[in-house]
């Protein structure tokens, strides 16, 4: 029914990263990743090192256990040095196209010129410089360096290095076949290792203006060990056996399928840039069968923390992926919870195992972290879980991970309970994420555990429900059904006061508090909705005292701002959080506090789908907080709860029309602001429409289904498609903001003259 024809190179193209001047650290740098494998490429300032463009290299499960035991933190691996005859110089134009997920630059040095293609394959472990080289840059050398010979220029200019653990290691360099293998050992023995290897090979003719053309082949493996460098060799060879044009299309293929799995185009086209660049940074982070996001993906560099955070960074780090349609993202997360069950149940104290799960703050990939009085963070995870499961409703996922797991969590904390003098059940001190840190504090009935122990025994009774209709009901669940309507009917409420919802049980928010671990309910478990005056003002109240206490607001305390504001359907206030957030990215939009952390940018591109598309509490809400200044909007195939795929289009400020297509069969409820009457197409006449009064609608429609919902004004005759465009394109852009992330280009925010007449201002300003 739907036009959704894109010109996908053209659109992202307006929003590749692009450099004029070169990238000099990490914040600047541009990144290619394959979920597993990833490289930062920047240079360097200093005289003795302005020769060289630096590929940091990073594999995401590189990690090194330590003698004094705690979890084995992630480690830097090493470098590829593209070793120049000349130094770097202007004009320098570098380019990341997005479509085809491959850096590109030409790089005038005081020498000659370099032409350069760099990316990691979409489906191999495997990673390619491409190089074309004139003049006295035929020189130019490729060099590996493992992290302990890295030089002290580079590393002193990347910062101090505040990884707790970086782990002394023996490097051997080897030749196997023409193929370059260098294996580092983590010291102690057992401790851990990785395996690089590589081979250049020669290119058929150059371009036009270049002598030599030529290309590095390289793979990273986990391990050192015979195994792994068999593994890294094999990679190696089978990538440099291909043909080179046939091996980049393979490579492209899997990001041309991966991008049009939905589409998202706004008028602000600065804020449409950084969310396709997110989407870019999901796939390059991690896949399917890949690892956690931890905190920097596989861009290794300084940081105090290595490894995988639990009260926020993990959860929001995949928080973009259930609107966008890309649930392959989402399995990474699933996947390590549920192969790493049991060691949910060690995390918890010996008395609690035989029913309890839990998760401590931060870990390794093992998920070995004991819980402390930081408590809730298991349940947090399980609310991604069911965000999967609700995107997907893949019933599978519900059975053998998500209920199991959910009843765990829900059990620990149910364990805490104690009876009041008021009756009613509380929860002792514990720690509310982010607040007062330095101070340990905790406090007693804690909004975030609260808040997550109501939403996990009501998402309980949920599935228990639904399990009803799959199969076959047993007794122990009615028994769990018993006891969690009476946690919910016992559970004290969420504490609050005049200024709105505390921290816990007498501690009202007092100062700047960076996290929104106290409006949990509100975002993203979605307790309390705003619908009702009396809610809204509550919500509202909260989030103006929270926003005024200013103090450690971080990108991520903007992102949460955000979608609350959203659900509150708030567009101008949820815009005006966005815009806040930007101002503290880096210019290639990654983000770091004392080291990097890649969820608020992540999260960032959520609170702009809030903003277009809202699925919770039985209801898809389309445009629910479209800025005012966004007048022309679309999206296609956004993904809902209930497995739905959405399109919509918004033109001059009003919604024109609504696709939606049902991938599982489950019942459909809409909000829409649609003006006046609405219309319903469906193939061949299988589907229903109900008004129910005040922009709602029930929509009967069965698995695979497909409807349009459109204002019957802008559709004059008996024929839809005649008289109202079902085209998906993008909004038109502004052409001073495409390309607008990469270097640092604040200038073009204040609208200053791009035309290549720059005369034509000059003559203005004199005048």
């Amino acid at each position: 029914m739907i036009d959704a024809n894109l010109d996908w190179a053209s659109f992202l193209g307006r929003h590749d990263l692009t450099w004029s001047v070169k990238p000099v650290s990490w914040d600047e740098g541009a990144f290619i990743g394959n979920g597993w494998i990833g490289a930062m490429a920047y240079s360097e300032e200093h005289r003795l090192k302005r020769n060289v463009l630096r590929f940091v290299l990073g594999r995401t499960d590189v990690t090194a256990k330590r003698p004094a035991g705690g979890y084995p933190p992630r480690v830097p691996i090493g470098e590829l040095h593209l070793e120049l005859a000349g130094w770097l110089y202007q004009p320098y134009s570098m380019r990341l196209d997005l479509w085809n997920a491959e850096l590109r630059a030409e790089i005038a040095t005081t020498a000659g010129s370099v032409k350069l293609r760099a990316f990691v394959h979409g489906r191999e472990m495997a990673m390619a410089v491409e190089l074309e080289t004139s003049g006295s840059e035929e020189s130019a050398a490729f060099q590996w360096y493992p992290y302990p010979e890295v030089d002290p220029i580079l590393k002193n200019a990347d910062g101090y290095n505040l990884n707790p653990y970086i782990p002394e290691s023996e490097v051997i360099r080897s030749l196997r076949n023409g193929i370059h293998i260098g294996t580092e050992t983590f010291k102690p023995a057992g401790s851990g290792g990785c395996t690089t290897a590589w081979i250049e090979r020669k290119l058929a003719a150059a371009s036009a203006g270049y002598d030599e053309r030529r290309v590095l082949l390289l793979s990273i493996q986990n391990g050192s060990d015979e195994t792994a460098v068999q593994k890294a060799v094999e990679v190696v060879k089978h990538a440099g056996g291909q043909p080179w044009d046939e091996w980049v299309k393979s490579h492209r293929s899997w990001w041309h399928a991966y991008f049009p799995q939905s589409f998202v185009s706004i008028p602000d086209t600065m804020l449409e840039g950084f969310y396709w660049i997110q989407m870019y940074k999901l796939a390059s982070t991690t896949r399917a069968e890949g690892m956690i996001m931890d905190n920097q993906g596989p861009w290794m560099t300084s940081t105090p923390w290595p490894g995988v955070w639990f009260n926020m960074n993990v959860q929001m780090a995949y928080s973009p992926v259930y609107a966008s349609n890309r649930l392959d993202i989402g399995l990474s997360l699933t996947k390590a919870f549920s192969e790493r069950f049991d060691q949910l149940i060690l995390n918890v104290p010996e008395t609690f195992r035989a029913d309890s799960a839990g998760l401590g703050r931060s870990c390794s990939y093992d998920l070995a972290a004991n819980v402390d009085d930081e408590k809730g963070n298991l349940l947090w995870v399980c609310h991604n879980i069911w965000r999967q499961y609700r995107h997907s409703m893949d019933d599978k996922l519900l059975k053998e991970l998500l209920y199991p797991l959910l009843q765990r969590a829900v059990q620990y904390h149910v364990h805490l309970l104690e009876e009041g003098d008021d009756g009613k059940l509380h929860l002792p001190p514990t720690i509310s994420p982010e607040y007062g840190s330095f101070l340990k504090l905790t406090v007693p009935d804690a909004h975030y555990d609260l808040a997550l122990l109501r939403w996990g025994c009501e998402t309980l009774l949920r599935i228990s429900e639904r399990m009803e209709q799959v199969e076959a009901d047993k007794a122990e669940r009615g028994a769990g059904r018993r006891m969690w309507a009476e946690v919910l009917e016992r559970l004290t409420p969420l504490p609050t006061d005049e200024t709105g919802y505390m921290i816990g049980r007498g501690q009202p928010l007092e100062f700047g508090h960076r996290h929104f671990s106290h409006l949990m309910a509100v975002f993203p478990l979605h307790l309390v909705s705003g619908e009702a005056e009396e809610e809204k003002r509550l919500i509202l109240r909260s989030l103006r005292h929270w926003l005024s206490r200013e103090g450690d607001l971080r990108g991520f305390t903007f992102t949460g701002a955000a979608s609350i504001a959203a659900v509150l359907g708030l567009g101008d206030e949820a815009l005006t959080y966005l815009k806040s957030l930007v101002h503290l990215l880096k210019p290639n939009t990654m983000y770091k506090e004392a080291g990097p952390v890649i969820e608020s940018p992540l999260a960032g591109a959520e609170s702009i789908q809030d903003m277009l598309l809202q699925s919770w509490g039985e209801w898809i809400r389309i445009f629910p907080a479209v800025p005012g200044e966004w007048r022309d909007t679309v999206f296609h195939d956004l993904r809902t709860e209930g497995a739905f795929l959405v399109s919509a289009i918004r033109s001059n400020g009003e919604t024109k029309w609504i696709r939606v297509k049902s991938l599982a069969g489950e019942p459909c409820r809409l909000i829409t602001d649609m003006n006046g009457r609405v219309g319903l197409r469906a193939a061949e006449g299988k589907a229903v429409l109900r008004e129910l009064g005040g922009g709602r609608f029930e929509l009967d429609i069965a698995r695979g289904g497909e409807a349009i919902l459109y204002a019957e004004a802008a559709a004059s005759g008996a024929q839809l498609a005649d008289d109202l465009s079902l085209q998906i394109r993008p909004v038109p852009a502004e052409p001073r903001l495409c390309g607008y992330f990469g270097g640092r280009k604040p200038w073009r925010l204040f609208g200053l003259s791009l035309s290549a007449n720059a005369g034509s201002l000059v003559d203005e300003i004199v005048k």
